[in-house]
Order: C-alpha cells, then structure tokens, then sequence
C-alpha cells in the first residue's frame, strides 16, 4: 500500500482526502467539531491550517479499542459499553495527533493544536460523518482510520481548510 504524503481536511465538504505517494487520492467522510473551525484553546472548535502528524497512536491494538489521554484502556467500543458511559467522548482504533505548523495560527500560545489534543481518530461507527459533530477533533469511520493510518506516518503533512 502506498504512503500518503499530503492529508487535506476539508471541513466544509466534511472530507478528508489522502494524496497518495503514487499520485492517487483516497477520500474519506470526517466530522469535525460541532463548534465549526477555530483555534482558540477551550473553543471545541476544529483548527485550520498547516499541520503534520506528530505521533500515530494505536498500532497492534484491535478495532474499536477504547484510548483514554491516548493510551488504550483495554475496552473494545460496544453498546453496552457506551450505556455504562454516556459521559465519554468516545476515541477508538487509532490516533494521528496533529501539531500545527503556523505560530500565533496553530503553534503555540493559546492555539497550539498539539496542546488542544487535536486528532485524527475512529468513532462509534453509530456517529454520523459527513456533519460537523465533535469536540474539535476530526472523527472518521473505524475501518476508514485504520486503512489510514496504515498510510501514514509522522511527519505527513495535514492542511485544514474551513
């Protein structure tokens, strides 16, 4: 499988789109945050510009696996589970953790997305893609993560357009 080397969120459209290093494109349905875009720290609001992954989280653990402050808890996502927890914002299979490229847009200060603990990462495949609905963070298709994640790694470059 290819590698991609360019990621290119588009929050009006709720897409992602992976350039391949072969020339071919894969599009994705995303949701990004109910809040719509921003980069204000406390916002809940999906962050714009240049970006690249920092850490890609998860490798070996199976799909539907429950992180928690990035670290898997050892659940595996399901209905039950999701009743006993209906405070959790669920973060499940994999984790591309973002880090800004643009001080004062997206680094540092009060905008920094690797301190917002900005991701990439599955969802309850009961969630909706395709309409803004998370916390910030760009939610995708558990399946859809983890073919993505295969292509990735750190450094790929990330670019939010809203």
């Amino acid at each position: 499988m290819a590698l991609a080397h360019h990621l290119y969120i588009r929050i009006p459209e709720q897409t992602l789109v992976a350039e391949m290093a072969d020339g071919s494109t894969r599009t994705y349905a995303v949701s990004t945050a109910a809040n719509g875009p921003g980069e204000a720290d406390g916002s809940g609001c999906t962050p714009r510009g240049d970006h690249y992954v920092r850490a890609c989280i998860g490798a070996e653990q199976p799909l539907g696996a429950v992180f928690r402050g990035r670290r898997p808890t050892g659940e595996v996502y399901s209905s039950e589970l999701a009743t006993a927890h209906p405070e959790r914002d669920w973060i499940l299979t994999r984790i591309l953790w973002l880090c800004g490229r643009e001080t004062g847009r997206n680094r540092g200060g009060q905008v920094d997305s690797m301190r917002r603990y900005i991701y990439i990462h599955g969802t309850p495949d009961s969630e909706p893609m395709g309409e803004p609905r998370s916390h910030g963070c760009v939610r995708m298709r558990n399946a859809d993560v983890l073919e993505l994640f295969d292509c990735v790694r750190p450094g790929t470059s990330v670019l939010i357009e809203g």
